[in-house]
């Protein structure tokens, strides 16, 4: 199986949607998931998310799927200085990387602004949720590993948020919370495929095999928009 995850197209926060911008982004889109050949559509249930995927939905003429736990983790921020207010995966590196050992994932939690509980509460969330949808679709977590009750030969593409899917890259890849979340980025509208790589008949493991692609835009000649880089993009 082929995972797409997705990030909406460049936002209008306030409304709950994207820009013109951002149609202009998910438009250009559209035609490289209709190449893709996907099976099955899901989404956030926010605006944004559903707004950037009607048009690879129409496209390929296909529904799409509403997937309550993808919406953005808005719970994840940060009630205490000096980051009041700021979303958990907007922590400064210098922050996460700055102590004397790196965070794995044993010690993440324990991190200073990251030892509340609330954090650990809602990656466990995140965490099941995952397991229940790829078990749906044929795969089994034991461990590190997904056990292959179905060897599943669909491309899903999941139109979701840029703070969630980092979250969610974090459980599928290994990584620890912390570093994915100052290590990478995910653009609106970019795309990352996760293939769900069976080396034995019994076990898949997932595998990243393109992050926050996007290709689409320089071939429609649109920009990389910046949400979410909180400093110097140029």
């Amino acid at each position: 199986m082929r995972l797409y995850i997705i990030r909406h197209a460049d936002p209008d926060y306030p409304n709950n949607t994207i820009t013109r911008t951002g149609h202009l982004e998910a438009q250009a889109l559209a035609p490289r998931m209709q190449r893709e050949g996907l099976h099955r559509i899901y989404s956030s249930p926010l605006g944004r998310a559903r707004d950037t995927a009607k048009y690879s939905a129409q496209a390929l003429n296909l529904p799409v799927e509403i997937e309550e736990w993808t919406a953005e983790l808005s719970d994840l921020r940060s009630a205490e200085a000096p980051f009041a207010g700021m979303m958990a995966w907007d922590f400064h590196g210098e922050v996460i990387r700055g102590g004397e050992t790196m965070p794995m994932h044993h010690n993440w939690h324990e991190l200073p602004h990251l030892s509340v509980p609330h954090i650990r509460e809602i990656f466990e969330r995140v965490k099941r949720n995952s397991d229940e949808f790829l078990a749906r679709h044929g795969y089994v977590r034991e461990g590190g590993l997904y056990k292959i009750e179905n060897r599943n030969r669909e491309k899903i593409a999941v139109f979701c948020h840029g703070g969630f899917g980092l979250t969610w890259l974090a459980h599928l890849l290994e990584i620890p919370l912390p570093l994915m979340w100052s290590g990478f980025f995910l653009p609106p509208s970019s795309v990352t495929t996760i293939l769900l790589d069976e080396r034995s008949e019994n076990f898949a493991v997932p595998r990243c095999i393109g992050l926050g692609d996007v290709s689409h835009l320089y071939a429609a000649d649109l920009p990389v928009q910046p949400s979410g880089i909180k400093a110097n993009f140029y």
